[in-house]
């Protein structure tokens, strides 16, 4: 299996996230500088979709692009506190398929107080007559910060479900 996994703003995927990760095949994890690029998704998208991905994973703005990036891949996605209503960064979309033809998995911190959770429960409301199938998990034990035990936890819920 091949799994892409975008990091958030300024962020990083970790030493013990990719390990849990790798336990399932290879992780590619690029750096992106979503400050000085604001084609973030077309950018990753031109350089993955000849890469035959299994599926896409990210974090609040990598949870944003990953989000899109999934539908562009037709790829199922994991996203974590995923910044769909708004970002703090500018990022243009692409023209987006409404559906990945698979599940977006989406899981919100309900304390998260950097990607206000009730906005993105409004925006995917927004998308309810599209026939993208989600899965949502609202954790009232979750913040912004993706704990390495809530990591793991929602991982092997999200690969036991593919």
């Amino acid at each position: 299996m091949k799994i892409l996994y975008i990091h958030g703003l300024n962020g990083s995927l970790t030493p013990e996230k990719r390990e849990i990760l790798e336990r399932y095949g290879n992780v590619e994890a690029p750096s992106i500088d979503y400050e000085n690029s604001p084609d973030s998704i077309l950018w990753l998208h031109d350089q993955y979709k000849d890469a035959k991905f299994d599926l896409v994973m990210g974090s609040s703005m990598g949870g944003f692009a990953g989000y899109h990036l999934s539908k562009l891949l037709q790829l199922p996605a994991l996203v974590f506190n995923p910044a769909l209503a708004e970002r703090s960064v500018p990022q243009n979309l692409p023209a987006t398929p409404e559906t990945n033809n698979d599940h977006i998995s989406i899981v919100l911190g309900s304390k998260d107080t950097v990607v206000n959770p009730k906005d993105t429960l409004h925006f995917l409301g927004d998308l309810l007559m599209q026939e993208q199938d989600y899965k949502i998990s609202i954790r009232h034990d979750l913040e912004h910060r993706i704990p390495l035990d809530v990591f793991e936890e929602e991982v092997v819920r999200f690969m036991g479900g593919l």
